[in-house]
């Protein structure tokens, strides 16, 4: 094996290390908000490792009188799945759908809604509190 592939492997694996500690120290429970202004609160609940999110705030092309009608609601319900990873589901506008919930860093998560398993759109949060 060369030296540069050698290099390669032992940095891949040394990133895979770190990911479950990042998981780890990060911090879910808080309000978190995206680039239109709608704004979560999401907290451990359950047993200590589901994830319940309340939506606070909706801005933008969603903010619609059907949807206002989920404002100070539970909409977010998943459970663990990894650190850092919940799967669950997000109910709006009078459905559900399948959701995974992902922190990509330490004050970013991922929203991600799938219809049918194959209509999904992901959105950024950022951490506010």
């Amino acid at each position: 094996m060369t030296k540069t592939k050698t290099f390669l492997i032992a940095g891949a694996l040394l990133s895979a290390m770190a990911l479950p500690t990042f998981a780890q120290e990060a911090n879910i429970n808080g309000t978190w908000i995206d680039a239109e202004g709608t704004s979560f609160t999401f907290k451990l609940c359950g047993d200590g490792t589901d994830l319940c999110g309340v939506l606070n705030d909706i801005q933008g092309a969603s903010r619609t009188a059907e949807n206002l009608t989920f404002v100070d609601q539970e909409v977010v319900k998943a459970e663990q799945t990894a650190p850092g990873r919940w799967e669950g589901t997000i109910n709006y506008g009078g459905r559900q759908a399948g959701a995974k919930v992902t922190l990509v860093a330490q004050d970013a998560i991922k929203i991600t809604g799938c219809q049918l398993g194959i209509l999904c759109q992901s959105i950024t949060f950022y951490k506010a509190s």
